[in-house]
């Protein structure tokens, strides 16, 4: 019989730092107890807070019909041995390639990815943890742009220890990130007494769904090089930008600078966004530096990915047809899926950030609020989730320093059920439009 209150538990597992009480995640608690359902539930709650990849799911489910024995064991028993006992924190050296290739094709083959420096990890989320213990200590200091995934402050802060200090970026030039906001950052930091350790961008950026000019990008990497300080690129929605052109990895500025610097670079990937597969847990860490592709594959230990995952998905990734294809259509469909929500946002009043990546819409609600503060914005949060039955995620809960913004995901759902999220937006503007127009006669 479990016990309420009695034998102690650590500070970690007391901590509030997981952040599960913010509105990001009280408001998938909300959809998980009303859940939107076309046909069980049409006034459901309908889950707009899930950067998940569903648009392209067909063409996964395609292949894997053409090719079932890559879902199997393979030839027998002597198969199911190798992949059962298999458990080198390596990982296999055939699935490295593929993921190193994989990389390569993503940027159109103007960086080169080396497979040994490669490590994997469960998914995204263990791969940023697990490069913030290398990186930092308790008590130092990761700066991070704003706005940012609401996940990172659980992620980075939770069982790690570390702070994480918010460098504002702000509307007047698109949210792009500044020397000038990254120095104030770090001074904030000095002047607090507390370390900064390195930097980590989101490119593209979740929630803005823009990626990072080549230029901002060589400011960013200075900028780490005379603080002598780590960067960490997390590059999981590199897929995802709707045409390969617009996206500069890193690793394309540490290669054209002849790896100078490079040793404090490292590149987080995962399948879990491009490839619409987060119930995999596959994720990577690349990094310049050997100490840390070394120590990160001995704490890799604790987030393996198992051998009979690293086996199927090395066969599809091998496969060059299959991954060019998918690609290239998967970039198309998310362009349409995201044009179609701003046509429809707009349609609606609503302007939003001009965005080229990503699985979602960065929209400006900012003049339906009462005050431009964060209690309103909040406010205006709740009403769309209990009234409107919509979650979305509201800025402040990414830490923007301008209330009224808010991050809607268009790519987890159908399209059926994207129109009935944008008709539910409508239909509630015309009506508070109305109402107001009421109280001015």
């Amino acid at each position: 019989m479990g016990v309420e209150f009695g034998v102690l538990l650590s500070e970690i597992a007391t901590s509030d730092t997981h952040g599960e009480d913010s509105p990001y995640f009280a408001g998938w608690k909300a959809y998980d107890a009303d859940p939107y359902d076309a046909v069980s539930n049409p006034s459901g709650v309908i889950q707009m807070g899930l950067a998940e990849n569903q648009v392209s799911f067909d063409l996964l489910e395609n292949y894997l019909k053409q090719h079932p024995e890559i879902s199997n064991w393979g030839s027998g028993i002597s198969s199911f041995r190798e992949n059962a006992l298999f458990q080198d924190y390596h990982g296999l050296k055939t699935f490295r390639k593929a993921m190193a290739s994989f990389m390569e094709q993503i940027r159109g083959g103007r960086a080169k990815f080396d497979p040994d420096r490669i490590v994997l990890t469960a998914g995204a989320t263990a791969a940023n943890e697990l490069l913030t213990f290398i990186l930092a200590d308790p008590g130092d200091a990761l700066l991070i742009p704003t706005p940012y995934y609401p996940g990172f402050d659980r992620d980075l802060r939770w069982r790690t220890g570390v702070n994480i200090t918010p460098v504002h970026c702000n509307s007047s030039n698109g949210f792009q990130i500044t020397v000038k906001a990254l120095e104030e950052a770090y001074a904030r930091a000095v002047a607090a007494n507390i370390r900064v350790r390195g930097l980590l961008l989101t490119n593209p950026s979740n929630p803005l769904g823009t990626a990072i000019t080549k230029s901002v990008l060589e400011e960013i990497l200075d900028f780490a090089a005379r603080k002598d300080i780590h960067l960490i690129s997390d590059e999981i929605y590199s897929g995802s930008v709707f045409s390969s052109a617009q996206f500069v990895s890193m690793a394309e500025i540490v290669e054209a600078r002849g790896y100078d610097n490079s040793d404090r670079v490292h590149i987080v990937y995962s399948l879990s966004k491009d490839l619409g597969l987060p119930g995999f847990r596959v994720g990577t860490i690349y990094s310049y530096n050997d100490r840390v592709v070394t120590t990160a594959r001995r704490m890799s230990s604790f987030t393996l990915v198992s051998s009979q995952t690293q086996k199927m998905l090395a066969s599809m990734l091998c496969d060059k047809e299959f991954t060019e294809n998918y690609i290239k259509i998967n970039r198309e469909r998310l362009r349409k899926r995201y044009e179609h929500i701003i046509a429809g946002l707009k349609n609606a009043g609503i302007e939003c950030l001009q965005g080229n990546a990503g699985l979602f819409a960065w929209m400006n609600l900012g003049p339906l609020l009462e005050e431009p503060k964060k209690e309103d914005e909040l406010s205006f949060w709740n009403l769309m989730l209990h009234e409107v039955k919509l979650n979305i995620s509201p800025g402040s809960s990414c830490h923007c320093s301008e209330a009224g913004w808010f991050r809607m995901c268009f790519a987890n759902m159908s399209q059926h059920t994207l129109d009935i999220a944008l008709r539910r937006i409508q239909v509630f503007i015309e009506k508070r439009n109305a109402i107001k127009g009421q109280y001015f006669l």
